[in-house]
């Protein structure tokens, strides 16, 4: 595909209670008026930041709820969730498509400030997915303060980053998800959330789109919203044939 359009959704989660986070992004989902080929979510987007996932981690309900509102609304659904699988609990994000297929990440870089990395297994390597000839990068939250692990030696098209990331460090976030963007020569998509969490943290959004050189295409500030951008590959072609950036990077390897 030439263009990828693409909606994000900047919510105030439901603390701890997957069923009524369900609801919401259905309804969420259901009131989109552009038809896309892409809706992202935010990180844990069933439960909020909670390093309580006894009795909540998904066992797949919300993954087969993802699934079916895919094939419904014939786009991919991309997230991250608490699941629980072999005795582990892991901070996982799932790319699905209307097809059924199921791309998954665990985050790499669990948040410690939080205690993230005494509760959740570790990623061990980035992810890249295939769909509709885009290849995407999967991200989550703290990953974004990482740079080698984004770096683009695969040449993919767009790095998706899904957080619970706090007001009182958003200047940080929103400056990274554009850096991203223009050392990586990629589309960059960063959704956060709202509110108050239950642990009395607050979230103001600021989720955007940028494109390959760090223009804004969309952009939420402190609201629930949804914001949409149209990806074109052409963009992509002429600024990395121009610039020519991603070619004279120094060569390593991440260990």
């Amino acid at each position: 595909m030439k263009t990828l359009k693409v909606a994000a959704i900047q919510a105030n989660l439901k603390w701890e209670d997957p069923e009524a986070n369900r609801l919401y992004f259905d309804e969420r989902i259901n009131s989109l008026k552009h038809k896309v080929d892409l809706i992202v979510l935010p990180e844990m987007f069933s439960t909020g930041f909670s390093m309580h996932p006894q009795g909540i981690a998904d066992q797949g309900e919300t993954l087969n709820w993802m699934l079916a509102k895919a094939a419904e609304q014939r786009c991919a659904l991309a997230g991250s969730l608490m699941v629980f699988e072999n005795e582990q609990y892991y901070n996982r994000f799932y790319f699905v498509t209307p097809e059924g297929d199921v791309t998954t990440y665990n985050k790499r870089h669990r948040f410690t400030l939080a205690g993230e990395h005494k509760v959740y297994e570790r990623g061990d390597k980035p992810v890249v997915i295939s769909y509709k000839g885009w290849q995407i990068l999967a991200q989550v939250c703290y990953d974004l303060r990482f740079p080698v692990f984004a770096r683009n030696t695969t040449n993919y098209d767009v790095v998706i980053y899904v957080a619970n990331w706090p007001k009182k460090r958003i200047f940080a976030w929103d400056t990274l998800l554009k850096a991203r963007a223009i050392e990586n020569m990629c589309y960059s998509i960063g959704v956060n959330r709202v509110g108050l969490d239950g642990n009395k943290y607050e979230y103001n959004g600021y989720s955007g789109i940028y494109d390959s050189l760090g223009a804004t295409l969309a952009f939420a500030e402190a609201e629930e919203k949804i914001i949409y951008a149209e990806l074109s590959k052409a963009h992509l072609t002429e600024t990395r044939e121009h610039l020519n950036f991603l070619a004279d990077q120094d060569i390593f390897e991440l260990k």
